[in-house]
């Protein structure tokens, strides 16, 4: 079956969903194709006002519709009528998504959308299995805290994994009472519009999932809005530093990061199956040309091993094909944008200066069709005080280290800044065991890199890769505030 489309052929629309309703408000900004630099259907800039009328509208929506105090079984079927829109329309939506974004059509299709629809029937499943507690105390008085929802939540996603990221963000909160105001990313704005409007369709009350367009400045008025109460962000380091100062300058209020990654892969000696080990690795930083916050972008190798197992990552690497995501063939899709390009060229120029050496690869594909595409490129030789060290690419990026002994590859798996995930290969699981709890990491995958077709699996980093998690029971409860009750009712 093939995927392939004419991206001229796709109907796009580009409004902040306001109470059920499209709104055009506020100075237009450009989107631009990342496959071919063309422009696509510009986007209205949501501005103070128009971020306040979408909170107003989401808290009104939470206070009248009675959707935190419904039956949650009748809260489950809107989820589930909603999971179902969204599988009737996925190519839709994978269309739209494909044109804005980096993520191949043949990708959308058989994970990207399997994945969200995949989430929201989960979060639909746990609607009724919300629990609190009961204390034990003296006769004649009880005590017990009992789960409620926030009220508006405030969601900001990026530009990388688009619908995904938006069902993550949306289907949780929304599972257990919430009301939801999400602002995608302004790179890729258009499937999240549609998946919203689809919920509506499903029966989901006017005004409990807003959408509001912009850049920057429309995410920060949605963080300090006051009638804001939990916020969840995805994107980087700085920018979370940035979402934490806002959330406080109304009062405090929770937020849940998650943030930048230098995802190690680290190889130990007793390995066997090389050609496995070199697909995960390639897989670990080549997936959707690096622009993954756990992308594996160090790999630690024993000395002896380093000079095979890159031989058969390269051979993968220089296998990939560069071209449009619209194209089911191409398996090396464009950076994002022109700025993210010219970014990772100065952050590798800079890295080049501080000594480090290309082993593949090294710049821009040349001649391609007006999108920006990077080659896989390998380094070796980073110095931990360049910023191929301290700072993400975002691109097709690896640095190599070799090591002697297993106690320096640890060391060098240990980032001092990021701890979102790390990869360990190995072939002995008691070695495994031992060495997953000193690898300090939000998430572990031993034999296997990047995130697996589950939901019950939370997800979410240590240090400066953010706190809270995604996913799972967690991944439910972190949209949950807890209320504690006393009675006395003895005499």
């Amino acid at each position: 079956m093939s995927y392939d489309f004419n991206p001229d052929s796709v109907e796009l629309f580009a409004a902040h969903l306001i109470g059920g309703e499209r709104v055009h408000a506020g100075e237009t900004l450009k989107v631009f194709r990342p496959s071919d630099g063309l422009e696509a259907l510009p986007i209205p800039v949501a501005d103070a006002a128009t971020v306040s009328r979408a909170v107003e509208s989401a808290d009104h929506a939470f206070r009248t519709s009675g959707w935190a105090d419904a039956n949650p079984l009748d809260r489950a079927a809107v989820l589930l009528r909603w999971a179902d829109l969204i599988d009737a329309n996925r190519e839709r939506i994978a269309r739209a998504e494909a044109i804005a974004s980096s993520r191949p059509i043949a990708d959308l299709m058989e994970r990207d959308m399997v994945r969200a629809t995949g989430a929201v029937r989960y979060f639909a499943q746990w609607a009724d299995k919300v629990e609190g507690q009961l204390f034990a105390g003296k006769a004649g008085l009880s005590s017990y805290a009992k789960p409620e929802p926030y009220g508006v939540v405030g969601a900001i996603t990026p530009f990388n994994f688009p619908v995904i990221h938006g069902i993550w963000k949306s289907a949780a909160p929304l599972a257990v009472g919430n009301a939801v105001v999400l602002k995608p990313s302004e790179l890729t704005p258009y499937s999240s519009l549609l998946v919203a409007e689809l919920a509506i369709e499903a029966g989901l009350p006017k005004g409990l999932f807003n959408i509001v367009l912009g850049a920057g400045a429309t995410g920060a008025e949605l963080v300090r809005h006051p009638l804001v109460r939990k916020v969840t962000f995805t994107g980087s380091s700085a920018t979370g530093a940035r979402i934490m100062a806002a959330a406080a300058e109304n009062g405090t209020k929770p937020v849940t990061l998650e943030l930048g990654g230098k995802t190690p892969q680290l190889v130990l000696r007793d390995v066997r199956n090389l050609d496995r080990v070199a697909g995960n690795i390639a897989a670990g930083f080549l997936a959707n040309s690096g622009q993954v916050c756990t992308a594996g972008t160090r790999l630690i190798v024993p000395r002896e091993l380093l000079e095979p197992l890159l031989e058969k990552v390269t051979v993968i690497a220089n296998g990939r094909k560069a071209g449009p995501t619209w194209i089911a063939g191409n398996t090396l899709p464009p950076i994002i944008s022109e700025k993210q390009a010219a970014r990772i060229d100065a952050m590798l120029a800079e890295t080049r200066r501080d000594g480090a050496e290309v082993l593949l690869g090294g710049g821009r594909v040349p001649e391609m069709n007006g999108g920006a595409y990077y080659q896989p490129t390998i380094l070796s030789g980073v110095p931990d005080s360049s910023v191929g060290y301290t700072g993400e690419f975002f691109g097709p990026i690896m640095s190599v280290y070799g090591y002697d002994d297993e106690e320096e590859g640890i060391a060098l798996a240990n980032h001092p800044t990021y701890a979102l995930a790390a990869s360990l290969y190995t072939d002995n699981l008691q070695r495994a065991m031992s060495l997953v709890d000193r690898l300090e990491a939000g998430t572990v995958w031993v034999n296997a890199h990047g995130r697996q077709p589950d939901y019950a699996t939370p997800q979410g980093g240590f240090n400066g890769s953010g706190f809270g998690k995604e996913m799972g029971r967690s991944g439910l409860e972190t949209f949950l505030r807890s209320k504690t009750v006393v009675l006395n009712y003895g005499e």
